[in-house]
């Protein structure tokens, strides 16, 4: 490449995937910068590690930074003060290259967002404090900024303000959530930083206690009541939250929509709450597309508060959805763009582009392989696996597994296999995307994986593939499988 750009980029990559890269950057062009192709004398580029990589480059070749697989694993900031430039990971897949690069290469900002989650713990009359508390801890991991005690009708409450002052002590933010003005002026009087829910008839509970009232319409749907409301208490000068009350489909679901953009033309600057339970908890589908559509109406409302629960099955990662979804569509917002390709948190059973490789592709990638370990890739027409002896097809993970040369005696290396077979298959049957030794990604429906146990799975994987590699370039710990694999072994050669 000739040196004339503002910009020079060192790429470093594997033996079976150099070809590939340079036939990437080679269809982005032109491009913003000047670069180089570097394998560092590996053949898979993601076994990559800091560490072997400030063991292999020491001519950075005036490189302004390097940019290495997305799936290199070690502290890259040493990496960094080691060569004096910056090194940054770059996509786990090739193919998202060009998308890389597109943001220049600058990853969405999802850091910001201007709504309030209250996460509703439903059943608080009926469990103990400490069971609150665990809760209360998984809702503020989630994403929640306050935690919501749900009272129930007819039900005593003896502990509410044990509870409320329970939650303050644990570092949380308090609403307490009642039909009953008793235990409303219970829950303030405890120090209750929000109430839900006051109307016209019960505002005088706002004078008695400092909690932040919801407003509601004295009966439901009615709109002038809430405006009444709203008018009345904003002479107070105090904070409010006003809430016209999302309703289920086929139960004035689209009235109360408008209700919603009626009370927002009304009142252009006040908070607004919307809660999004009716909708999710009520309507048999998957959560993340509801909190999508939901959170995008939202958005454009300037709605500042979402009430969430987590009460049928279904529901579970509710709150972790509501988070993902108010980042994703304040990040569009601001930057003016469709929520696309900025999160894909709430694509959990499909992806974009789940099949990054076609068939003559991986046919002619299958011809480059020198050694015995399986690779396993998916296309649209199934599953692929590959080693130096050949290929075979299809989309039955048992009539695959039935073709390979496992040896009879090598559990570990067939567990390996029968795991990354049904792997394979879930990808393929939902047009997710595959990674070979990756835990597929169920975005906001699952937990974050802590990067150790991330690692760990990987490790076992890599490490049962890998076996007659040479283990010196395989950068992680042995796994329990391969640790397995060799004591067979040893015990074998022990009793003969």
């Amino acid at each position: 490449m000739a040196d004339n750009k503002s910009e020079r980029i060192l790429f470093l990559t594997g033996k079976l995937a150099e070809k590939r890269l340079h036939k990437i950057l080679g269809s982005m062009q032109p491009v913003e910068f000047s670069y180089e192709v570097r394998n560092i004398g590996i053949s898979v580029a993601a076994l990559m590690t800091a560490q072997m990589i400030m063991r292999r480059i020491s001519d950075v070749n005036g490189a302004d930074r390097i940019i290495v697989p997305g799936l290199c694993r070690g502290n890259l900031s040493k990496t960094s003060e080691y060569l004096g430039i910056p090194v940054i990971r770059g996509t786990e897949d090739l193919k998202d290259l060009p998308v890389f690069f597109g943001r220049d290469c600058k990853p969405p900002d999802l850091s910001r967002y201007d709504v309030m989650i209250f996460a509703e713990i439903t059943d608080a009359p009926m469990i103990s404090i400490d069971k609150m508390l665990i809760r209360a801890d998984r809702y503020k991991s989630d994403g929640a900024d306050v935690i919501d005690i749900g009272c129930l009708p007819d039900t005593p409450f003896p502990h509410l303000e044990e509870t409320v002052q329970a939650l303050h002590a644990a570092g949380y933010k308090v609403s307490v959530d009642s039909l009953e003005d008793e235990e409303l002026l219970r829950g303030g009087r405890a120090g209750a930083d929000y109430l839900l829910s006051l109307k016209e008839s019960t505002l005088w509970i706002a004078d008695e206690v400092g909690s932040v009232p919801i407003l509601i319409s004295d009966q439901h749907g009615d709109l002038d009541s809430l405006f009444r409301t709203i008018e009345q208490f904003a002479k107070k000068n105090r904070p409010f939250i006003a809430d016209s009350i999302l309703d289920p489909i086929h139960f004035g679901f689209s009235d109360s929509i408008i209700r919603y953009y009626q009370l927002r033309q009304r009142f252009p600057d006040i908070d607004i709450m919307m809660g999004i339970g009716n909708l999710t908890e009520l309507t048999e589908a998957d959560t993340t597309g509801i909190n999508a559509v939901l959170f995008g109406l939202i958005s454009e409302l300037h709605i500042t508060s979402v009430l969430a629960t987590e009460v049928s099955p279904h529901t579970r990662s509710a709150v972790r959805e509501a988070d993902k979804a108010r980042r994703m569509m304040f990040a569009a917002r601001e930057e003016n763009s469709l929520p696309k390709g900025l999160d894909s948190s709430l694509l959990t059973t499909h992806a974009r582009k789940p099949y990054p490789y076609s068939k003559t592709e991986i046919e002619e990638l299958a011809q480059e392989i020198r050694d015995p370990s399986y690779r396993v890739q998916i296309t649209e027409e199934g599953i692929y696996v590959y080693n130096r002896d050949g290929i075979i097809s299809g989309q039955n993970p048992f009539e695959l597994f039935a073709s390979l040369d496992l040896l009879q005696d090598d559990a570990p290396h067939a567990f390996y296999m029968g795991v990354e077979l049904a792997k394979a298959q879930i990808a393929w049957q939902l047009g997710k995307r595959y990674n070979q030794d990756e835990e597929l990604d169920w975005g906001a429906a699952m937990p974050p994986v802590k990067q150790k146990q991330k690692e760990s799975v990987a490790k076992s994987a890599h490490n049962l593939k890998d076996r007659n590699m040479d283990t010196t370039s395989i950068y992680k710990e042995e796994g329990s499988t391969l640790r397995a694999s060799k004591k067979k072994r040893r015990n074998k050669k022990r009793a003969s």
